[in-house]
């Protein structure tokens, strides 16, 4: 089973633009509600599609620096990366269902 991974500004670019998967990275605060939502989703989704995507998150009260060159305004961000390169955003919780269908489609 795949964990999710915690990144940093320091480990960014080995956990995710290296990566040998896609990767959903979300960026999140202990304190956003929303991002609490979608955290047990996250975690079934890491476990679901274990070998086919990577998930990392990136605490953006700790890690400012990616937030930045991303354009981070408000939390919680996903962005799928495929090939080192950012191929989809999404801005807010989603379901389920709804977030597996935007990763297997950006990852296709």
């Amino acid at each position: 089973m795949s964990e999710v991974v915690h990144a940093t500004d320091a480990s960014f670019e080995q956990d995710v633009l290296q990566s040998n998967l896609p990767v959903v990275l979300d960026f999140w605060a202990p304190w956003c509600g929303p991002c609490k939502m979608i955290a047990p989703i996250l975690d079934d989704i890491a476990a679901e599609l274990d070998g086919k995507v990577k998930v990392v998150k990136i605490n953006v009260d700790e890690s400012q620096q990616v937030a930045a060159k991303f354009g981070v305004r408000s939390i919680p961000t996903l962005v799928i990366f495929k090939e080192a390169k950012a191929v989809a955003t999404q801005v807010g919780a989603l379901p389920k269902n709804q977030l597996i269908a935007l990763i297997e489609k950006s990852i296709a």
